[in-house]
């Protein structure tokens, strides 16, 4: 089976590509903007024809699209997650290689949910901030494309290779920092919210599932487990051995972002100060993977401490 991956570069990509190199039955080549793919093209610029020649003439049997932008202002989301997909679609559609489409959704889509529940696939999503809708609105472009196509919404992505802007990241630079200084006191803002943490290797055996499968539509990838940041925190303490206290700054939510919540938006664009939490999804999040199971054969196997410990590891080669 060849296989097309879009994004190998990015954070979720690597371990895709890691994933489908280890499946001897799977013949990858990657296509991005960096100089390390294997074809280089850029999907916010580049046209749907291009594309389509590039398809016709590879002939792959699946498409996994892992690229995407996760900071800036609408417009740069806009391109590189909406019109981006939207180039994808039309090139797959114009092509006669009739491949399968699996495309990486983010839980951002739902937007805030009620404390307590589990959001299913059939929740209407109401994304909070304009990363959400730039990511809503590409799949919906790709359910509405036709294509034998399949959208994993994944939740929380934690373990080796998270983000420093994350809040996982930032939980484990602030930590280092203090270990690093000598401090006995780390005090941090933004705590309360809880999210559903999903190691990014059991995300790219999901992908690896869902790119062997006939399952369409969205499909959630997740724990099926709301954390609270603050318990995260005290994982993170305890694997990195920091003894110090943790102390949760005091402040309405908008006023803690820069402490361990995503960075602020592009200052050429509007300012995301009507939304309490920094990534739009309120202060709960957690996934109904029952779909994941019954539709790919997916569960989830590493647990939220290993996956902290190897975004301690990789933190801890700074000091």
């Amino acid at each position: 089976m060849r296989v097309l991956l879009i994004g190998a570069n990015g954070y979720i990509g690597r371990f895709v590509a890691d994933r489908l190199l280890a499946d001897p039955a799977v013949q990858l080549t990657a296509l991005g903007r960096g100089d390390d793919a294997d074809v280089r093209f850029d999907l916010a610029s580049g046209s749907p024809g291009a594309l389509t020649r590039f398809l016709d003439a590879v002939h792959p049997g699946v498409v996994v699209n892992c690229a995407g932008a996760t900071r800036g202002g609408a417009r740069e989301l806009t391109r590189h997650n909406t019109v981006a997909v939207a180039t994808v679609c039309e090139a797959l559609r114009r092509s006669g290689c009739g491949a399968r489409l699996v495309q990486i959704g983010c839980s951002a889509e739902y937007g805030p949910s009620q404390p307590g529940s589990s959001t299913a696939e059939d929740a209407v999503p109401r994304p909070g901030g304009p990363y959400g809708v730039s990511k809503l609105a590409a799949t919906e472009l790709v359910l509405g494309s036709g294509l034998d196509a399949v959208v994993l919404r994944v939740f929380s992505p934690a373990g080796p290779g998270t983000p420093a802007g994350s809040p996982l990241g930032r939980l484990a630079e602030a930590m280092r920092r203090a270990m690093q200084s000598g401090d006995g006191e780390l005090k941090l803002g933004g705590l309360g919210a809880q999210r559903d943490f999903v190691d990014v290797r059991d995300v790219a055996r999901a992908v690896h599932a869902a790119s062997l499968s006939a399952a369409q539509g969205v499909i959630n990838i997740g724990s099926g487990r709301a954390v609270r940041l603050r318990d995260a925190a005290a994982v993170l303490a305890r694997v990195a051995g920091y003894g110090g206290a943790l102390h949760e700054l005091d402040g309405p939510p908008g006023a803690l972002r820069t402490a361990i919540g995503h960075p602020r938006p592009d200052s050429d664009h509007a300012p995301q100060a009507a939304y309490p939490y920094p990534d739009g999804c309120g202060s709960w999040q957690q996934a109904d993977v029952r779909t994941a199971r019954d539709r790919l054969g997916w569960r989830p196997r590493i647990g939220l401490e290993e996956s902290l410990a190897d975004i301690w590891m990789e933190a801890a080669c700074r000091i």
